[in-house]
């Protein structure tokens, strides 16, 4: 299954994560767009239905986990790849509790990130588990 119809929408507050992600799925056909917080990602509503959210958990403002609760709450499903510097035990039991696609500890490595999207990218067809 290919990625070219898929958008991913990179919420991170770290500016060189962005530009590496981005310039990364765009050299694989991916259309992008980025928010340097959860707040801004949710002015921009609403979201295409062929997407997928790469989430930072840790970010001023408004948490990666407080965006997913609100998602919920609002019965949005997009498949959900975490990108963290954290990687504790709690933070990774929480993000597979979250059902999301992939849980990625930065840094990741180019494959690793291809694989989630495709990962997102199949549940995005299959819809919500």
């Amino acid at each position: 299954m290919g990625l070219s119809n898929l958008v991913a929408y990179i919420v991170d507050d770290d500016l060189s994560i962005r530009r590496a992600l981005t310039r990364l799925l765009k050299s694989l056909g991916v259309g992008t767009v980025v928010f340097d917080s959860a707040e801004a990602f949710l002015q921009a509503g609403p979201w295409a239905p062929e997407a997928c959210l790469i989430l930072d958990v840790q970010m001023p403002g408004m948490k990666g986990w407080d965006l997913l609760e609100h998602l919920r709450a609002a019965s949005i499903t997009l498949p959900v790849i975490i990108i963290t510097a954290y990687n504790d035990a709690q933070t990774h039991d929480r993000a597979m509790q979250a059902g999301i696609v992939a849980y990625l500890q930065k840094p990741f490595d180019d494959q690793t990130l291809l694989e989630a999207l495709r990962q997102a990218c199949m549940q995005r067809h299959r819809g919500p588990s």
